[in-house]
């Protein structure tokens, strides 16, 4: 049974101050929007916070893959346009990222090579 983690008011408003559009995910100015004091260390804040950062960031990439693949359009309609080498990269890593572009898949055929034949497995 999974318990619902308990949350502070500053823990919740660290959060959404890390991902707003005034702190852009810098910890530091969201703890003090957050209201932390200066003197509290940003290790205990993550250390803390670690899954719910890491769920939002990927919310945020989320939510920006859409514009990524419409930057990767754009470039198709004018590839003579100022920086479509840069938008083509980083709409690429952030496609990548929320698994839309690389799909890697591992496949193992034996062609006749090698082939390792383990002992029976003891009883012990």
């Amino acid at each position: 049974m999974k318990t619902e983690k308990e949350y502070t008011d500053k823990q919740l408003l660290f959060l959404d101050a890390l991902m707003s559009d005034e702190c852009k995910g810098n910890i530091k100015k969201a703890m003090k929007v957050a209201g932390y004091a200066d003197s509290t260390h940003s290790r205990i804040v993550v250390s803390a916070l670690k899954d719910e950062i890491n769920e939002r960031a990927s919310m945020v990439l989320a939510m920006n893959s859409t514009k990524a693949a419409w930057s990767m359009v754009d470039v198709l309609d004018d590839p003579g346009a100022m920086g479509a080498r840069n938008s083509i990269a980083a709409a690429s890593q952030l496609l990548d990222r929320t698994g839309l572009i690389k799909k890697e898949q591992l496949e193992v055929k034996n062609t006749g090579g090698a082939m390792f034949i383990l002992p029976p497995k003891s009883d012990d």
